[in-house]
C-alpha cells in the first residue's frame, strides 16, 4: 500500500500526478447491480475514497447510484447536482470550443502556433497545429512537470497564474518529438487552445464556454473559477493519509494554476448532458465530428479502461462490454470518469471524491477503473 502525502505543503505534489429509478433501458439488473456492487468495493477498500457515485443514462431513463459520503461532517450522500471539480475532464470543453470555433470559421484546425500565438510561443513550436494540441501529439512539454512551476505553486496554493504564465514556464524549452510524431500527454496543450479560442473570439475564455458550450446544451451549473472556493452545496474532495484523518482539501489549491486544461467545476447531471452532446455530436458538424473521431495511440492520464486511443480532446475506451467515448480527470481530492456512446444515446459518469491513480496506489485505482468498466457494461453492452 502506497502511503500518501498528507497536509497542505504536500498536496501540490499530487498535482504532478495529474472534475430509485427503475434500470435504464438496455441496462440489465445485473449489471446495475454489479456497478453498485463496486463502488461499494471501492469505498470500503483501505485507504478507500468517502464516497463514489456513478450516473447511468440509457434514452431518457436515469439512475444515479452512489456508495459512501460526498461530507464527512454529516455524512451527506452524493447528489446529482452537487458541484465537483472535473479536473482534465476540462480539456474536452476546450476540445468543443476549438471544434465550434472550426465549424464557424473562425479557427482551422490546421493553424499552427507560429500563425496563432507567435508573441508568446517559441520558434521551436511554430509548426505544432490546433490538432497537433487536441490528440496530444504536439511534443509540447507539460508544465506542471516543470521544477520551477511546482516550486511556486508549492510556495502558494491559493496563488493566480494567468495562463500566460504556465505557458511561461516552459517556452524556452524544445518539443519532446517533431510535431504529430508521436504522442505526450500534456497540460500545456490545452492552456494554448484555451488562450488560441480568446485570439480567435477576442472574448475571454470563459466566455467562449458559455457561448459554445453551456447554452447550447442548456447547462447551468458549469463554469470556471479562478480561485479556490467552490459553490454552496458541493462534493467534498478528501486527501487520505495512512493514520491520519481524512482532509478536505476541496478548497484548498488554486484552479488557476490548471485553468483550460483541468479548472471547470460541474455537477454529475451537468457532466453527463455535456458528455452525451460532445461524444454524440450536438455542438457542431459531421465535418468538424469526422475530425473529432481521429484516433491515434494514447490514453489520457489518469487512463480509462479497456484500449484507449485518442481524438481530438476525447479518448475512445474499447472494452468487452462496447466502445464510449470521454475523457477522465483527476486533482487532489477528485477523480473522474465520463463517456458516451457514438449516438450520444448512452452515457455516464462516475465520480470519487479523493484523488486516485496507477503511480499513487494501484490497487485501488484498479478498482476505480472496475467501476468504470462495470458503468461501461451498463450503458454500452448491447450496442
Amino acid at each position: 500500500m502506497v502511503r500518501r502525502v498528507s497536509g497542505r505543503r504536500g498536496i501540490w505534489a499530487l498535482v504532478t500526478a495529474c472534475v430509485a429509478l427503475a434500470a435504464p433501458a438496455g441496462a440489465a439488473a445485473d449489471e446495475v447491480d454489479d456497478l453498485q456492487a463496486s463502488l461499494d468495493t471501492l469505498v470500503e477498500a483501505p485507504d478507500g475514497p468517502p464516497g463514489a457515485s456513478a450516473l447511468v443514462q440509457t434514452g431518457e431513463r436515469i439512475r444515479f447510484l452512489r456508495s459512501g459520503v460526498a461530507d464527512l461532517r454529516n455524512d451527506r450522500p452524493f447528489h446529482r447536482s452537487d458541484h465537483m471539480r472535473i479536473a482534465s475532464v476540462s480539456k474536452a470543453y476546450s476540445g468543443a470550443v476549438a471544434l465550434s470555433l472550426s465549424d464557424q470559421g473562425l479557427l482551422d484546425l490546421d493553424d499552427t502556433l507560429g500563425e496563432l500565438l507567435p508573441y508568446l510561443t517559441p520558434a521551436a513550436w511554430s509548426e505544432v497545429s490546433v490538432a497537433d494540441l487536441m490528440h496530444h501529439t504536439s511534443g509540447v512539454p507539460s508544465y506542471t512537470g516543470d521544477p520551477q512551476f511546482l516550486a511556486d505553486f508549492a510556495a502558494d496554493l491559493t496563488r493566480y497564474f494567468s495562463p500566460e504564465d504556465l505557458v511561461g514556464y516552459v517556452a524556452d524549452d524544445p518539443l519532446l518529438f517533431p510535431a504529430g510524431s508521436s504522442y505526450a500527454y500534456s497540460n500545456t496543450d490545452n492552456i494554448l487552445i484555451g488562450l488560441i479560442a480568446q485570439g480567435a473570439t477576442g472574448h475571454v475564455y470563459a466566455n467562449d464556454l458559455r457561448q459554445l458550450v453551456y447554452r447550447p446544451l442548456r447547462v447551468k451549473q458549469t463554469g470556471l473559477p479562478t480561485d479556490p472556493s467552490m459553490p454552496k452545496r458541493f462534493i467534498h474532495g478528501y486527501e487520505l493519509a495512512t493514520e491520519e484523518p481524512p482532509e478536505d482539501v476541496s478548497q484548498v489549491l488554486s484552479p488557476s494554476g490548471v485553468w483550460a486544461s483541468g479548472a471547470i467545476i460541474s455537477t454529475p447531471a451537468d457532466l453527463n448532458t455535456f458528455i452525451r452532446g460532445y461524444a454524440g455530436g450536438a455542438l457542431f458538424s459531421q465535418e468538424a465530428r469526422r475530425a473529432q473521431f481521429s484516433w491515434v495511440p494514447g490514453c489520457g492520464e489518469p487512463p480509462g479502461p479497456g484500449e484507449c486511443s485518442s481524438g481530438l480532446s476525447i479518448y475512445r475506451y474499447r472494452t468487452g462490454c462496447g466502445t464510449v467515448f470521454g475523457h477522465s480527470g483527476n486533482f487532489p481530492g477528485y477523480t473522474q470518469l465520463t463517456a458516451a456512446t457514438k449516438d450520444g444515446r448512452r452515457s455516464f459518469v462516475v465520480t470519487a471524491n479523493t484523488q486516485m491513480e496507477e503511480k499513487l496506489d494501484k490497487n485501488l485505482f484498479d478498482l476505480f477503473d472496475e467501476a468504470n468498466e462495470a458503468a461501461i457494461c451498463a450503458v454500452a453492452r448491447h450496442n
